[in-house]
């Protein structure tokens, strides 16, 4: 996953190191000197990330910043900091002006990219979602563009097995009017998920767990996947806080933790968790009536052809990656004629049910009708795509479907095909057709399986 990178630095040998630096790893970079320039070159060509520098004549980076923030058409783009000061006092002044991150210069290369790909998973979440919404003004569904988000307490639940840490953590964070739960207070991690978290404060310094392995299993795990993770780590193990951000923790904050640093941060991650529910909430208000399947909740042919094909403009225009998985449920008339088409209702949503558990975010599940059903997944090759068909057929056949009021258990399996957007002359009805032929194959080789024409 890529991302089109500001770089703004009043200093050219900056400029240009940064910009090998991200270009080695496939991101399209421009290039400013100076705040007003930079200013300029968001409102003509917007961003997905802004590397600002702090200490530039005229207009500082904090100012910089503020503006950002402080205009709607701008405020959602992530701001990194990049200065020569390393203070704890600077680093929450940009914080507090909006800003996502700091780093230091000279700047480190695996931090940089680590943090460099931590925020364009954010953003490539609220990015999704903020385009579905603009379909819904668009189209005539949702007419208020605005969206304000207010900064709210979180709620977080501090894992870290030290009394005296944890409390500390969990005292500060009490202090900025959150709340917080200690794991030696919750007596373990059962029903993390029915408190209400927001925010996971995991500790990286223990001996007792491997705090990657948490990491890795809360993102992995329905229930916890959408809360953020805020890692304490030592600062001389900046490689692990590296691979923590891959695994898809948000941040990471440094020991001895600084109290307004930790009150800094977790406001700036209440108030991207807040903001991404907005999105979510407006996009789902906004678009139900018109474009949602109402038997099993997911997307219609009418939304699915309208994200297809501005889905496959953007990736003719940015390079960027469009596959399909077409699925079919197998025998599915079988089940009509022997349980009756109220039993193959609940078939068709717990279908579907399985289908968004085992989705992204960002992925658009739809029914285009019948027992046919259709995942869209942006940013997305042919082999991580049939990676998902495979574990969404996993789902629908490892577990009988309960139907009737509970009175009968059946087995349900489906079939799925794979595409991949194959050049700058592909269109809807090739991407599908390719989709549709790969299903095709599937039920030709024995159903309950999965092909690709990802070409």
């Amino acid at each position: 996953m890529t991302a089109r990178v500001l770089v703004v630095d009043d200093i050219e040998a900056n400029r240009r190191l940064l910009q090998a630096k991200l270009e080695a790893q496939y991101y399209t970079v421009m290039l400013a000197e100076n705040g007003i320039e930079a200013l300029n070159m968001v409102e003509r060509s917007e961003p997905d990330i802004i590397l600002l520098d702090v200490m530039m004549p005229g207009m500082d980076g904090y100012e910089v910043c503020r503006r950002l923030k402080e205009n709607p058409a701008t405020a959602h783009i992530p701001v990194v900091m990049v200065t020569a000061l390393n203070d704890a006092e600077d680093r929450v002044r940009g914080l507090d002006v909006g800003a996502e991150d700091f780093l230091t210069k000279p700047v480190d290369d695996f931090a940089l990219m680590a943090r460099m790909g931590a925020i364009t998973r954010y953003n490539a979440v609220a990015s999704e979602l903020r385009q579905r919404q603009a379909s819904g003004l668009r189209a005539g569904i949702d007419g208020d563009e605005s969206l304000n988000v207010k900064d709210q307490p979180a709620r977080l639940f501090v894992v870290d097995d030290n009394p005296r840490s944890s409390s500390r953590v969990a005292e500060t964070l009490r202090s900025g009017g959150h709340t917080a739960i200690t794991l030696l207070e919750a007596g373990g991690m059962k029903g993390l998920n029915e408190l209400g978290v927001d925010i996971l404060v995991l500790s990286m310094l223990s001996d007792r767990y491997d705090a990657l392995k948490l990491c890795a299993h809360f993102k992995m795990n329905e229930a916890t996947r959408a809360i953020s993770i805020l890692l304490i780590c030592d600062p001389d193990d900046r490689p692990r806080a590296g691979k923590g951000l891959d695994l898809g923790a948000s941040d990471v904050i440094f020991a001895p933790v600084d109290k307004q640093e930790l009150l800094a941060r977790v406001r700036t991650q209440a108030r991207r968790t807040r903001y991404i529910e907005a999105l979510r909430d407006r996009v789902d208000r906004g678009l139900e009536l018109s474009v949602i399947d109402q038997l099993t909740g997911l997307y219609n042919r009418r939304y699915m052809n309208n994200q297809l094909e501005q889905l496959i403009q953007r990736s003719q225009m940015g390079g960027r990656p469009v596959s399909v998985v077409m699925a079919d449920i197998d025998h599915f008339k079988a089940v009509n004629d022997t349980y009756g088409h109220d039993v193959g209702d609940e078939v068709l949503q717990e279908v579907a049910k399985r289908l968004k558990v085992n989705s992204r975010v960002m992925d658009v599940v739809c029914r285009p009708g019948g027992e046919e059903f259709m995942g869209i997944m942006p940013d997305t090759p042919g082999d991580l795509a049939c990676a998902a068909a495979e574990r969404i057929r996993r789902s629908v056949a490892a577990e009988p479907f309960i139907v009737n009021s509970g009175a009968r258990e059946i087995s349900i399996t489906l079939s799925a095909g794979v595409s991949t957007i194959n050049g700058a002359h592909d269109t809807i009805a090739d991407l599908t057709k390719r989709a549709d032929t790969a299903l095709y194959q599937a039920k030709s080789a024995g159903r309950n399986r999965v092909e690709s024409l990802a070409a």
